[in-house]
């Protein structure tokens, strides 16, 4: 006898199954709008993307679908869901470990009170950030790096005291970039031309580069369309928001200073350092600071250095020192670079270029010779809250004179998805070749489920995005595109260091540990990744305080995108319904029987008002 069919029961599943799709294409609608801060203020792009974004059939992954039996998220835990409430509009800007206040508590010799110097646990604040009033969406790149919208940093003593120098200029309701710096008033683009007939900058060779004391970053703004990807940073100090200028504009920087500790950054990273009248007593603390540059350069790379002292027998009047103070700096920085082995390759009026030697064979005067102190540890990558010691770092072990210490580089795209030199030599635990190209071929699976998921990943309007736990880099690598640029982080306490590789692939990134706030201002991404993190800070801080730290730096209707155990997911998916997020679970690419899942959540728009406490 044929089994009775249940009419009404058939219906009651199809009508489920509408309400679930329908209920996705309104989120994704929503994640597209942006109206809030886009239309009618300023970001026409909103509004054009609002129209092309279609829904995308995605139930396949609907965690909802697949696991309703399993209770609703207030079954999780017995306590109820925390409350985060607004801080008050005087933390607009706050950035927790460079807060000024606490900075003038330190002491000022080398730098040392602009470092990182983070809250105990109870000075944090348990508060969400809130945005400016007025505060609009970003304009889309590259309109970006020519003007922000002032609301977004209302802040305009640079625009005084820099005006002569071309930085900033305040229009109307925008702050306009010609491209000006201190070095370079007549624009960054005539000096980098400047630059690249000495030093490979358009054929791919020189990739990454480090910019210190960047001020607002416009020459690493101008070096994205020759493919170079600059790391810029400078200290919070009296040149109010550079840093934030710089982020505002989509140019990776951080907040940060060359003092007592060493950069978060691996050796052999950059192929180019730079100094554009950034201040460092080069000369000073027996050559510390070129040492640390030296150890960050890749054997091979090029550092620059424009404004003082070089050509100081022309300028010393109008830097107002003497000839005798000049003369003596120079000395010592000729002094210092002759004994990293560095070859002077070019001076003008401008700027000097010096090289650093491919390794150490290739140095005309060994270093053991003349009285060099070499670094007794072993690994120099180890540069967390790490004092800076007057050392010089080791070459990596050469078989011949013409052999690239620690291995050559292609010249960037092929280095992208090439082998890097550190997983082909075994360098880094774990990882084989093998190994390295199953991770890029599975972050590009996934980035093309993030892809269907959300179809604004390819329009532009995600321009500055992080990878909080970014292992290999692959992520950053399947994502890749002219339209944004990814702040690669490992953080300090993961097992095995990969920052190198990082680098090596012709990326940037940085170290931290995710128990403290990143050094940066509120508002600075636009996207944030986080593979696996919660997993790996369980029972090492509050998932909270990297909650929080998160909304912080997210932008207004900036996305996240989160993977991780399920278990993880739907604590973090009940905490930050009192974020002010707006969140989905969906289910793993391969099914719903795999315990790894991800969490996609959009920050609603909202602005400080609501909350004035006394002072």
């Amino acid at each position: 006898m044929a089994p009775k069919i249940n009419h009404g029961e058939g219906r009651t599943r199809n009508s489920l199954s509408l309400i679930v799709v329908i209920g996705l294409c309104c989120f994704f609608y929503v994640l597209g709008a942006w109206q809030r801060s886009g239309f009618g203020k300023g970001d026409s792009i909103a509004l054009q993307i609002t129209k092309q974004t279609a829904c995308t059939d995605i139930q396949n992954l609907n965690f909802e679908t697949h696991h309703s039996g399993l209770g609703s998220l207030s079954d999780l835990g017995d306590s109820e869901a925390k409350t985060f409430e607004p801080c008050d509009d005087r933390y607009t800007d706050y950035t927790p470990c460079h807060d000024q206040n606490r900075a003038m508590t330190y002491p000022r010799n080398n730098m040392i009170y602009r470092e990182r110097h983070c809250p105990s646990d109870e000075e944090k604040l348990y508060c969400l950030i809130p945005a400016p009033k007025g505060y609009v969406a970003p304009f889309p790149w590259p309109k970006s790096r020519d003007y922000v919208p002032y609301a977004n940093v209302p802040y305009k003593s640079l625009t005084v005291e820099k005006a002569v120098q071309n930085w900033v200029h305040y229009e109307g309701n925008v702050f306009r970039f010609p491209g000006g710096g201190t070095q370079f008033p007549q624009g960054a683009d005539k000096y980098i031309d400047q630059l690249a007939s000495v030093i490979p900058i358009d054929n791919g060779t020189v990739r990454t580069a480090l910019d210190t004391g960047c001020g607002v970053a416009s020459w690493g703004a101008y070096l994205f369309k020759r493919n170079v990807l600059a790391m810029s940073f400078a200290p919070r100090d009296s040149h109010e928001a550079q840093v934030q200028f710089a982020l505002e504009r989509g140019v990776p920087a951080v907040i940060g200073v060359l003092g007592s500790i060493g950069l978060p950054y691996p050796s052999r990273a950059f192929d180019m350092a730079h100094c554009s009248r950034c201040l460092i007593p080069w000369g000073a603390n027996d050559g510390v600071y070129m040492m640390e540059v030296d150890r960050v350069l890749r054997p091979g790379g090029y550092w620059v250095l424009s404004g003082p002292p070089i050509n100081w027998k022309v300028n010393y009047q109008v830097w107002k020192r003497t000839k005798d103070d000049f003369e003596e700096e120079q000395r010592k920085i000729e002094e210092i670079a002759e004994r990293l082995c560095w070859e002077k390759i070019y001076e003008t009026a401008e700027f000097a270029i010096w090289r650093k030697r491919i390794n150490a064979e290739s140095c005309t005067q060994r270093q053991d010779e003349i009285g060099v102190n070499i670094c007794e540890t072993t690994n120099p990558d180890d540069v967390w809250y790490k004092k800076m010691q007057p050392c010089i770092n080791r070459y990596p072990e050469v078989g011949n004179p013409e052999e690239f210490a620690g291995g050559e580089l292609k010249p960037f795209p092929q280095r992208l998805n090439a082998v890097p030199p550190r997983i082909s030599s075994g360098s880094v635990p774990g990882f084989s070749v093998k190994s390295y190209h199953e991770d890029n071929r599975l972050w590009q699976k996934h980035v093309k489920t993030y892809k269907k998921i959300n179809d604004l990943l390819d329009t532009g309007r995600y321009r500055n995005i992080m990878d909080m736990n970014a292992c290999l880099g692959s992520f950053a690598a399947a994502i890749e595109s002219p339209k944004l640029w990814v702040m690669n982080v490992v953080p300090t306490i993961a097992e095995i260091s990969t920052l190198g590789v990082i680098y090596e692939r012709g990326l940037i990134g940085i170290y931290h540990d995710w128990c403290e706030a990143f050094s940066t201002y509120p508002r600075t991404y636009d996207l944030i990744h986080a593979n696996g993190v919660f997993s790996l800070y369980q029972n090492k801080c509050k998932m909270e305080d990297i909650l929080l730290e998160m909304d912080r730096i997210l932008r207004p209707e900036g996305a996240v995108i989160l993977r991780d155990d399920v278990d993880v997911l739907m604590k973090v998916k009940k905490m930050v319904t009192s974020m002010r997020w707006n969140t989905k679970l969906l289910d793993h690419e391969d099914g719903p029987l795999v315990p790894e899942k991800i969490l996609v959540a959009v920050k609603q728009y909202w602005i400080g008002g609501s909350k004035s406490d006394e002072q």
